[in-house]
């Protein structure tokens, strides 16, 4: 099979379910990932042909994709902060936009001494394995109530320097505060990071499919009675684990910004700040006790 005959029918394919630039896109992408092609190969070099060895397994990828199943899931990765990331069902695909929070929450850090981090919601790692890599001799704990996220965590970076910390990853309902206190063990913690769940049931029409069919709904959706269910609980769980003067900082639903920050307002915290995201949406929460 061509090369762009495979271009083709794979953005003809996508273009079901993603605008046309956006699903060529990912075919480029996916090209030059598994075949090793530069994205000007097949106008260059008309003639090339998909390699053999690979031809069955890349007809498979891109059925897996036509079914909306995100490009991450099949390639097996994501890049978050500079780094590759394993990424499957087990857990939700970071995003670029939480990228901030760890520059956010490694800019609290104390400046002297190694400090102690509190990752809730860990999904896939991503938060605690930067902050523990980029934190060197960070003491990072991580919870997360599904077992299986929890061993995708675990996955990530086999091989570390001698300097890191290797995050502690355990598993805790964040609902469950006092559970969760006792699952963490020793505190205080310097530094309290989390993403967790936050989107309304009623956001679902908006979302795509390849999101909603594909991504793990207990990492995505809130209670419909209340939204900011687990704000509320890591309010109530950074009054008990976060030190006199440490930061915190949690992702949030963007059409909640006000009523999230007037949480931890209401929760005697100081310096409670909504921080906008690199496109310019509140993404953000973040307080000091």
């Amino acid at each position: 099979m061509l090369l762009k005959d495979f271009i083709k029918e794979g953005t003809e394919k996508l273009s079901a379910l993603y605008p046309k630039d956006e699903a060529r896109s990912m075919i480029m992408f996916y090209c030059a990932d598994i075949f090793g092609f530069p994205s000007y190969q097949h106008i260059t070099e008309p003639k090339t042909e998909v390699p053999p060895e690979l031809l069955e397994q890349a007809l498979d990828d891109l059925r897996r994709l036509a079914e909306s199943e995100p490009l991450q899931y099949v390639l097996g990765y994501t890049e978050f902060c500079g780094r590759t990331f394993k990424v499957d069902h087990r857990a939700l695909i970071p995003r670029v936009e939480t990228e901030l929070l760890c520059m956010k929450a490694e800019e609290m850090a104390p400046a002297s001494g190694k400090p102690r981090i509190l990752d809730l919601c860990t999904g896939s790692g991503c938060i605690a394995w930067t902050l523990a890599l980029d934190l060197p001799g960070a003491e990072v704990t991580a919870t997360d109530l599904s077992e299986d996220a929890l061993a995708l965590a675990g996955e990530q970076f086999r091989r570390v320097s001698k300097k890191v910390v290797r995050p502690r990853f355990v598993k805790a309902d964040l609902l469950d505060i006092e559970g969760t206190i006792a699952a963490v063990g020793e505190a205080p913690f310097d530094i309290i990071t989390a993403n967790p769940p936050y989107v309304m049931n009623s956001e679902k029409p908006e979302m795509r499919p390849n999101v909603l069919g594909w991504e793990p709904h207990m990492a995505i959706f809130a209670p419909d009675k209340d939204p900011l269910a687990f704000h509320k609980a890591i309010a109530i769980t950074a009054r008990r684990l976060l030190s006199p003067g440490g930061g915190a900082i949690v992702e949030i639903n963007t059409e909640l910004a006000e009523e999230t920050a007037a949480v931890f307002t209401i929760a005697g915290f100081s310096s409670v700040e909504i921080i906008r995201d690199l496109f310019d949406r509140p993404r953000f929460v973040s307080f000091r006790k």
